[in-house]
């Protein structure tokens, strides 16, 4: 847990200079560092989906995946629970789409890819932090430039990195019993193309996606991955 500690702190600290500074920026600026955030994710997420072994997994991961997110409308969820932090927390009694895209974007941004799946683990099995200390510095530049330009919705993503890294930490055990190489790599393949879309949807802006609907697509694969293998 202690890696997972130090990328909400760093999160919660860039956001709160990307508050302070970031009105000093010009809004062009902002735009432009957000574009090559973008761009920046476009190219991560495709080294991690360049490492795939069988790209029809990581297709019939998205698929499969997509169809249960929309069935659990899980981007509806998490756009309640984004509504409800900034009514709760900011005191405003309408949802700001800002607001809500701000949570979204940061929090599939900073709990999607190898490095926090593989850092949680890590962090879990030997208290070895050091992938999540890396982390949580990108993070942090990151937050501090989405703040800037998307506001304190950003900063509330810590939940989501708390819950879902910190469960991963918690049920390092179990999972390296079940998680085979194989596995973590169409995983990760698949997160890849899950970061390309986030930058398509939220960051460029160039077509609406509905990117939190994807996300059960991280559990699909290793599912299809073990099938593979007992059919084989």
């Amino acid at each position: 847990m202690t890696g997972t500690l130090i990328n909400i702190a760093t999160v919660f600290i860039g956001g709160i200079l990307g508050l302070i500074f970031g009105a000093r920026l010009p809004e062009r600026v902002r735009h432009t560092v957000v574009a090559g955030l973008g761009l920046f994710t476009i190219g991560y997420g495709l080294l991690n989906f360049i490492k795939t072994e069988n790209a029809l997994v990581v297709l019939g991961s998205l698929l499969i995946g997509a169809l249960l997110g929309e069935w659990w409308k899980i981007e509806d969820g998490l756009q309640k629970l984004a509504e409800y932090l900034e009514n709760r927390f900011t005191g405003k009694q309408e949802g700001s789409n800002n607001f809500v895209r701000g949570f979204l974007i940061a929090s599939i941004l900073f709990c999607v890819g190898p490095m926090s799946i593989l850092g949680s683990i890590q962090d879990g099995l030997t208290g070895d932090y050091s992938i999540l200390a890396t982390k949580a510095i990108l993070d942090g530049f990151a937050a501090l430039a989405f703040t800037s330009t998307l506001g304190v919705g950003v900063m509330f993503s810590i939940v989501v990195i708390l819950v879902y890294q910190g469960g991963l930490s918690l049920l390092a055990g179990q999972l390296s019993q079940v998680l085979t190489p194989s596995m973590m790599i169409e995983m990760n393949a698949t997160g890849g193309i899950l970061l390309v879309g986030i930058a398509i949807s939220s960051l460029l802006e160039i077509k609406q996606i509905r990117m939190g609907n994807f996300i059960p697509a991280l559990i699909i694969a290793p599912i299809i991955v073990a099938v593979i293998a007992i059919i084989n």
